[in-house]
């Protein structure tokens, strides 16, 4: 991800959300990197789904946020996860 394209989304997050608001997130990791994501989100709850096979772990959780950069700022750190996707 590109910063044009953070710009991109930074501007229909802004147009979507009235901040602060409650943002879900949403990731597909290789299992046993779920401690990664769980690491972006102290003190919030999260909830864990293994896929079918057990090879990959949907990791999903809801953070009130004060704007669209802190948003983005998670989705930038969460991208240094390796195999990481982002839904």
């Amino acid at each position: 991800m590109d910063e044009q394209w953070f710009e991109k989304f930074r501007v229909q997050l802004d147009e979507y959300y009235a901040w602060p608001a409650l943002y879900t997130f949403k990731f597909i990791v290789p299992t046993g990197k779920e401690s990664e994501v769980k690491a972006l989100f102290p003190n919030h709850t999260i909830s864990e789904r293994p896929s079918k096979n057990g090879k990959y772990t949907c990791v999903t959780t809801s953070a009130l946020l004060p704007s669209s950069e802190a948003v983005i700022k998670i989705y930038e750190a969460a991208a240094k996860i390796e195999g990481i996707l982002a839904l």
